[in-house]
């Protein structure tokens, strides 16, 4: 089973033909910012085209339905009511946008991991500086406990319960927000965000969920996560044009939500939809052609493999866990997690060897020595530096193996 694995993922080189990307270039870095199909793309440039033909009458009778349309095909792919959803330029903004239109006391904890995705951490930092709360944070150890005896990283169940068991012990009457990564950004680590929410939801918490890494990795049902708040990215995994995203706020909390940007909105006398989605679907002349894609980059990216989207997440979660064997074996290190924490993109630590590197000047010498684009994080335990790779159709066996060699020459240089 293992090798029928391997040999179907080695072909997946024939999918490179289908992404814009330099093939001089050992591309592993799916995760940062995506990388949109040339069809997506070229149906974009026709709505550009659209747009810019007649701006008056596409911003007066097609931007909308065109709008709707695409946010009717993502609300069944993310398993959400339409009405529950509205388009962001990226994660970053839907995060502030719940972020900054809650209210909080001087006496109120917002609640967060070590693991939260730089620029979101900012967000929740300003609020509560703005308020006087107090933001407080979950330590989850990176690399994870694992059974050293079997030389396998823990049970499914026993590193989720790590996961929960750390966040629940710093919740108090005091917490007034949660705000969780779904796919960690730094880590690549899947947390077990649908347990998390009801155990939140049951000590009276509301949580926001930083879900920019989720959609087109992970299977996902909002309405079963039950989150108050969701965010996610469409231009990462769904590979849908840079700018697309999208924010998923509960029925009832959705009058408390205000775009970063007021505009006609917030006075429309329109009543065909809610003053959410009034708000934030207008807030001023923009191009909205990449929420227009979004609809498109779903249907497109389904129809490369005979399972659709299902094949597809496992086709590159199978990839990332044998990518990640391959440059471990390379660094003779143990796995940091178990393959069940991760989805597509698997953060390995780098070995002590390298520490007198920064992030960024490893970052630059494996791309301009070596041709390899891939994400060197900087970590805040032990390992120092961590390497994080990314798994997306167009990548092979032979880029992960090519990368542990040029490592592994490094370390032991």
């Amino acid at each position: 089973m293992e090798n029928e694995i391997v040999d179907s993922i080695s072909v997946s080189s024939y999918f490179q033909r289908f992404w814009l990307l330099d093939r001089k270039i050992t591309f592993l870095n799916h995760g940062s910012f995506g990388a949109c199909p040339r069809h997506v793309l070229e149906m974009q440039a026709k709505l550009r085209s659209q747009l810019e033909n007649e701006p008056l009458r596409f911003f007066g009778r097609e931007w909308e339905p065109l709008l709707d349309a695409s946010r009717s095909k993502l609300g069944e792919f993310v398993g959400a009511d339409e009405a529950d959803l509205v388009f962001v330029p990226n994660a970053t903004t839907g995060v502030n946008a719940v972020l900054r239109s809650l209210r909080f006391a001087a006496d109120d904890e917002l609640l967060t991991t070590n693991h939260e995705y730089n620029a979101c951490r900012n967000a929740l930092d300003f609020v509560a500086s703005r308020a006087g709360a107090k933001v407080v944070v979950a330590n989850i150890p990176f690399p994870m406990e694992y059974d050293s005896g079997i030389k396998l990283a823990k049970s499914r169940h026993s590193s989720h319960q790590q996961v929960i068991d750390a966040i629940l012990a710093k919740v108090t009457p005091k917490t007034r927000l949660v705000l969780l990564d779904h796919v960690t950004s730094q880590t690549g680590l899947i947390f077990p965000i649908q347990p998390l929410v009801r155990e939140l939801q049951q000590r009276n918490v509301d949580v926001l969920v930083d879900g920019a890494h989720a959609p087109g990795m992970l299977p996902l049902n909002l309405r079963e996560i039950d989150a108050t708040y969701y965010t996610g990215n469409c231009h990462k995994w769904l590979c849908a044009p840079k700018g697309a995203a999208f924010l998923y706020v509960k029925r009832e909390k959705q009058a408390e939500i205000r775009p970063l940007t007021i505009s006609h909105g917030a006075n429309s006398t329109f009543s065909h939809k809610s003053r959410f989605q009034l708000e934030f679907d207008w807030m001023g002349t923009d191009d909205p052609t990449a929420y227009m894609s979004v609809a498109e980059a779903i249907q497109f990216m389904g129809s490369f493999v005979p399972g659709g989207w299902d094949e597809l997440m496992q086709r590159n979660h199978e990839l990332a866990v044998e990518g990640r064997k391959i440059i471990c074996s390379a660094l003779d290190i143990l796995p940091p997690c178990a393959e069940e924490m991760i989805g597509s993109m698997a953060a390995i630590p780098l070995p002590k060897a390298l520490e007198n590197y920064s992030h960024m000047s490893l970052h630059d010498r494996l791309f301009d020595e070596f041709g390899i684009e891939v994400q060197i994080v900087p970590w805040q335990e032990e390992a120092k530096l961590l390497v994080r790779i990314s798994a997306q159709l167009y990548n092979t066996l032979e880029q992960y193996e090519y990368l542990g060699k040029v490592l592994r020459e490094l370390v032991f240089s």
